[in-house]
């Protein structure tokens, strides 16, 4: 009798390598060739990565040329959140931006991987459901505006460990009235909603591959405002992707992650569904068990796939255990690099207690996920109930 399989409830840490990926990434692995060398080999390199471009620029809807590889999102957020990016437009001079205005609920590559001071950096609170705070964005704009200042706003499409939508379409309106540019963290949205709806107004998006089924360590950041110019990269060298970030291509990676975003297009609509109905099926068929189970940001717009959730009879870091043994992965919130259980810096902006934070539980579905998994998970999570919290329960 064959070994059950893990059950692979973390899409929002990592998605599963997408066949189609897959074969595209090892299809160039067999290709020999420096991108920027003028023979033979070189020119199916730089073929390849043109392509790859290209499909990313249909998932965002934005010119090919437009399109900045990076080493991941980390780095496009880097490269765009910099002082020393400019402005310019037809018969102006270039245009700097004084002030950085990010969420105090943005992913830590945002809050502490941007390039201004801290006297330079203002940190806009969301409300309890995790949506922006807008009258607090509002007014810092409208004090910016009348004293001169240009400000580059930055705010997530959607949350990585509630899955909450923030209105980037409204909010962009309200950057530009005030002169300010607006980059948007789009890694969780991407593959998941239509970016062109979702994200319409960004001037600069972040995304990841491997985040929609793409390999690891590539993704790119995505212009889709002229004039935008980075002065100096954070890589200097070769001068790789027209001057704005240098390095040999990673060409497998990124042959790979464009064929991870055309996959991810073509089943857009379908999957926005899917999940949808997915995800709602697990968040009844929990509370049926657990009545009390508490589900973070459920009064805002929030991605079909996930479920930030606190069971009301175990804390975190026993469940996470607990689970793994039974060969569930899932998570307490964003990944980090120590692997550990952390406090959510999300919840502590929505302000969520501490009781309630220390049981946080994220589960997030992808491409891989079906109705089975909803229907295991469930059943583990009863067995669970009646073992630690039944006795009260009943």
């Amino acid at each position: 009798m064959s070994a059950v399989s893990r059950l692979y409830l973390d899409h929002n840490a990592t998605a599963p390598l997408r066949p189609e990926a897959k074969q595209a990434l090892l299809f160039a692995l067999d290709l020999t060739g420096n991108a920027s060398s003028p023979h033979h080999e070189g020119r199916k390199a730089r073929g390849l990565i043109d392509k790859a471009r290209e499909k990313v620029a249909l998932l965002c809807q934005c010119q090919p040329q437009d399109v900045i590889f990076t080493s991941g999102a980390t780095e496009a957020n880097a490269l765009a959140l910099s002082p020393n990016l400019t402005l310019s437009g037809h018969n102006t001079a270039p245009k700097s931006f004084d002030k950085l205005l990010v969420m105090s609920s943005e992913h830590p590559s945002v809050l502490a991987g941007h390039g201004f001071s801290s006297e330079d950096t203002v940190i806009l609170p969301v409300l309890p459901d995790g949506r922006l705070d807008r009258e607090a964005l509002q007014d810092h704009l409208e004090i910016m505006k009348s004293t001169g200042i240009s400000p580059l706003v930055s705010i997530q499409a959607a949350n990585s460990e509630t899955g909450v939508l923030q209105d980037i379409a409204s909010l962009s309106l309200l950057v530009h009235q005030a002169g300010g540019l607006l980059h948007v963290d789009a890694v969780q949205a991407a593959g998941r909603l239509p970016l062109d709806a979702q994200c319409a107004g960004a001037d600069m998006l972040s995304l990841s591959a491997h985040k929609i089924g793409g390999p690891h360590g590539v993704g790119a950041l995505v212009i889709r405002s002229g004039g935008i110019h980075f002065g100096k990269p954070l890589l200097r060298g070769g001068g790789q992707e027209q001057g704005r970030r240098s390095g040999t291509e990673n060409v497998a990676a990124l042959h790979a992650f464009g064929a991870a975003c055309v996959a991810a297009l073509e089943s857009l609509s379908a999957e926005e569904i899917r999940l949808s109905l997915l995800r709602d099926q697990l968040i009844s068929g929990l509370r049926q068990i657990d009545p009390d189970l508490v589900v973070f940001g459920e009064a805002a717009a929030r991605l079909p796939n996930t479920i930030y959730f606190a069971p009301s009879f175990i804390d975190a870091q026993t469940a996470l255990m607990r689970f793994d043994l039974s060969g569930v992965s899932l998570s307490s919130g964003s990944a980090c690099s120590s692997g550990k259980v952390k406090d959510s810096h999300v919840l502590m902006a929505m302000g969520v207690t501490p009781a309630l934070r220390k049981k946080a539980l994220r589960l997030s579905l992808g491409w891989s996920s079906t109705m089975e998994d909803v229907t295991r998970f469930c059943d583990l999570f009863e067995k669970e109930f009646k073992q630690k919290g039944g006795a009260r329960a009943a």
